[in-house]
């Protein structure tokens, strides 16, 4: 099994900028000999400590992958970009951003929320942070690897 060790996740993956540690494992269910799989709800739940699932592939190798995370609340990212687009789905709670002119400087007050069940595009290099504020929030994060994520707070 590939274990890639990620300090400040995006604080997802992402390669990206979350705020503490995760270890991503390869992706939770492998292929068949055929190439179909499929992965349940119970399949997608991070392990015990961790808040990252990787669904398929892998966003620090070559080809399309897909992440889920779960941040519990006051959880997410400083500002920061990605060197390729990312499509996101919320899953489960409210989750807030910022994005766009403006968003190089962190000010969790004036982040827009974006409820459950609704999509996010982040193009290449799109300036953002995000964060769960009040509650749990899973994001389900797909794009074409490897990615390379660059904070803002350190220029």
């Amino acid at each position: 099994m590939h274990v890639k060790c990620l300090s400040l996740l995006w604080a997802c993956c992402l390669g990206i900028l979350f705020i503490g540690a995760d270890t991503l494992v390869g992706q939770v269910v492998p292929p068949d000999d055929e190439g179909f799989m499929i992965a349940s709800p119970s399949d997608m739940v991070p392990p015990e400590g961790g808040r990252s699932v990787l669904v398929y592939g892998n966003p620090s190798e070559p080809g399309f992958y897909v992440q889920r995370i779960t941040f519990g609340p006051g959880q997410g990212s400083r500002p920061h970009f990605h060197s390729q687009a990312r499509l996101i789905t919320v899953i489960k709670g409210t989750w807030y951003t910022s994005y766009g002119p403006g968003s190089e400087v962190y000010d969790p007050d004036n982040m827009t929320p974006v409820e459950e069940g609704t999509f996010i595009y982040q193009p290449p290099n799109g300036h953002h942070y995000d964060m769960a504020k009040d509650e749990e929030v899973t994001v389900q994060i797909m794009g074409i690897g490897p990615v390379v994520t660059t904070s803002l707070e350190s220029r």
